[in-house]
């Protein structure tokens, strides 16, 4: 049997990035905008936040580190990075009108590499003996969890154990599921989405919205890098250590037919069946079930893809212009 509260909190601690990752592709679709480039924003958000921290490090050897700049630092530089990202994006697709997927696949190869290349001259730099950065004091604030969760035992070590990035994830899911639901941002943004010129004619800046809800998309997507390292990997980079998070956060948004408050739960099913085969008895005899447990997320990405084609629905569909880029002229 599997132990229940040393699983669950490495399945939410798992499925943070993914939450990050499906919300801000989720607040980038709902304008229309299919943004495939997801997992090189999140690689970008994360050594943009390592690059930060790994200096401000460097500055404080030998003295204490302030804990606000420790956090503030790493934060602000990764929301640049995925911001930056995310103009590039919206640049090529909204204003120049380049094809979305060719751009979002060669952003996630721009974006990989991008990380490895910046993150490899660290290791040289800081002259490791092994090809990984440990950013440890930066992330003792990062994952510093409640100062109470301990002495509540299991209710505390599967509700209150995680950093303040984890609860963030989940505050930025409940809002942007409200916002689109019961706000006039809202309204108008999924207008954008189903019918940009429908939209426009009724006076919406559609170019604005498609560059707002990307730019924003991308960065709440940076956030999940910089939380995988920070917290979920303890402050260690390794270069291609975030493995293919991003395409899981990107199939996340299917699996919630584009809400992120089902995304909260989701991404923890998916995170725990990332992790599922850590946890399952070791011997020669497991091990090839262990390979067949590797499957399961990739299994249940394929089986929601059919389920979600099938659907009729018109609330489960996504946008109706997603990924076809607006040509005013047109209309």
């Amino acid at each position: 049997m599997i132990d229940l509260v040393a699983f669950i909190p490495r399945a939410v601690q798992q499925g943070v990035p993914l939450l990050f990752g499906s919300t801000g592709e989720t607040i980038t679709e709902k304008s229309g905008n299919l943004n495939l480039g997801i997992p090189g924003v999140m690689y970008v958000g994360a050594i943009s936040g390592v690059i930060g921290s790994f200096f401000y490090e460097q500055a404080c050897t030998g003295s204490e580190m302030n804990g606000f700049l420790a956090i503030t630092i790493p934060l602000l530089c990764s929301l640049i990075g995925s911001l930056l990202m995310g103009l590039l994006y919206c640049f090529l697709t909204v204003t120049l009108r380049a094809n979305q997927n060719v751009t979002g696949l060669a952003m996630t190869t721009f974006g990989v590499g991008f990380g490895n290349f910046f993150g490899g001259s660290l290791i040289r730099i800081s002259g490791a003996d092994v090809p990984s950065i440990a950013l440890s004091r930066t992330s003792g604030y990062f994952s510093k969890a409640l100062p109470f969760a301990s002495s509540l035992g299991g209710f505390g070590k599967i509700f209150l154990s995680y950093g303040f990035l984890a609860y963030v994830s989940i505050i930025i899911a409940l809002y942007t599921s409200y916002l689109f639901k019961h706000t006039r941002v809202g309204l108008h943004l999924r207008s954008v989405g189903e019918s940009p010129a429908t939209a426009d004619a009724a006076g919406v800046n559609v170019i604005l919205y498609k560059y707002l809800a990307t730019c924003i998309g991308c960065m709440v997507a940076g956030l999940g890098g910089l939380y995988y390292v920070m917290d979920y990997a303890c402050g260690v980079w390794s270069n291609d250590a975030f493995g293919d998070r991003g395409w899981l956060a990107i199939a996340l948004v299917i699996f919630t037919i584009w809400k992120p408050d089902i995304g909260i739960l989701s991404s923890i099913l998916f995170g725990g069946l990332y992790i599922l085969y850590l946890y399952l008895p070791t011997g020669m005899d497991h091990m090839e079930y262990k390979e067949l447990y590797k499957m399961l997320p990739y299994i249940v990405t394929m089986i929601v893809l059919v389920i979600t084609s099938m659907r009729n629905k018109r609330e489960n569909q996504p946008p109706a212009s997603l990924g076809t880029n607006y040509f005013r002229e047109e209309r």
